[in-house]
């Protein structure tokens, strides 16, 4: 067995006792912090999620936030899609690019006030970049990490669950819409929102100290609908053709690659880190897309720790990007990001570590095959 040495430079949720207590057996680090990525029984979490509802610790979800005069005018800066479109309490869903075009987080940006945004980040130091962009333009922002840990409850009864906890109100949110809120003392934002297809809620904790309370406040509202721990779910995210940052992108991959192309604003002000490239590639073209990959057989395959190289009629054509068991088509499917010239139907090989291995290319999601 290999144990992980101790190190302030990875840190606990506030969450992590509890999910300690709920039996977790698998952790990755995500922002230079655990969090959870199973909990000994993935068909059961999936079954959980996709039937029911569950809830992950996603602390690691961390919130960039830009606060002072010129907080709007950052946030634009750094984000593709238009923000002057954003309210109070909305989120936006957008794409940071670097100045070649190349995606560098897809983060949720979510409007406070008129000073105040956060950028609910994937794994990445969008921090040091946000602070850089700052200094460098001389604008009037502060830029920080808040003490706010995301809850998530996903899955088709997680609207009983928090409107039993919060009330009804929660119903009328909208999608990435967020309100402050007040659970027996322990302060949070809801937002409807969570990287699920299933529908949910995230509970931004506001105070780190109350994280095991603020689960078991959950656990115990939860009960009557069988809530569970789980995590985000490979299987259930490529079925339904959720982009993993990171894990789907590469140092080279522009929104227009991975089907973000319609959150790119290209009428945003010139100042915007990327807008100049990207209306290039809008105007040429990508030169690789991503599509689905059905990998021939009925046998489960171990999940991927590594790029896979794709082949079409011998030549290499691109990469499977991950890939998994899917407990709803009962098939080994992935994402690849191909050349163009690949298209739906194309037969392929992939190079992965036991074998070349035959597949076909497919839709995005594959809830639509």
């Amino acid at each position: 067995m290999i144990s992980i040495s101790p190190t302030t430079r990875v840190r606990r949720s506030p969450y992590f006792d509890a999910t300690v207590a709920a039996g977790v057996t698998s952790m990755m680090t995500y922002n230079r912090m655990l969090m959870p990525s199973g909990y000994g029984d993935p068909e059961a979490e999936y079954r959980r999620l996709t039937t029911g509802v569950s809830m992950w610790d996603v602390a690691c979800e961390r919130q960039i936030q830009l606060r002072g005069r010129d907080a709007r005018h950052l946030a634009q800066i750094l984000a593709t899609r238009d923000v002057s479109k954003c309210v109070d309490g909305q989120g936006r869903y957008v794409a940071l690019c670097n100045h070649r075009g190349v995606i560098i987080n897809d983060p949720v940006l979510m409007k406070i006030d008129d000073d105040c945004y956060w950028l609910s980040i994937a794994d990445s130091d969008v921090g040091l970049w946000a602070s850089a962009v700052a200094a460098e333009r001389g604008l009037a922002v502060e830029i920080s990490e808040p003490d706010v840990s995301p809850l998530a409850v996903q899955g088709p009864k997680a609207e009983d669950v928090v409107a039993s906890l919060l009330g009804d109100w929660v119903r009328g949110l909208r999608y990435f819409g967020f309100a402050d809120a007040d659970l027996q003392g322990v302060p949070l934002k809801v937002a409807r929102s969570g990287w699920s297809k299933q529908g949910g809620f995230e509970l931004y904790l506001l105070d780190g100290t109350r994280g095991v309370e603020l689960w078991n406040l959950v656990a115990e509202a939860g009960a009557p609908w069988d809530i569970g721990p789980g995590c985000p779910n490979l299987s259930e995210r490529i079925e339904n053709g959720l982009l993993s940052w990171g894990g789907d992108t590469d140092a080279d991959t522009n929104p227009y690659e991975v089907r973000l192309g319609r959150f790119v604003d290209l009428d945003v002000p010139d100042d915007v880190i990327g807008i100049t490239a990207l209306r290039r590639i809008a105007a040429h073209g990508p030169t690789r897309h991503q599509l689905g990959i059905v990998i021939d057989g009925d046998e489960p395959r171990p999940a991927h720790a590594r790029w896979y190289t794709v082949r079409r009629g011998g030549e290499p054509v691109g990469h499977m990007t991950n890939g998994t068991w899917s407990y709803k088509l009962q098939r080994n499917i992935g994402f690849g990001l191909l050349s163009v010239a690949c298209s739906v139907g194309d037969r392929i090989h992939i190079d992965m570590d036991d074998a070349r291995t035959a597949g076909i290319v497919t839709d995005i999601p594959f809830e639509r095959n």
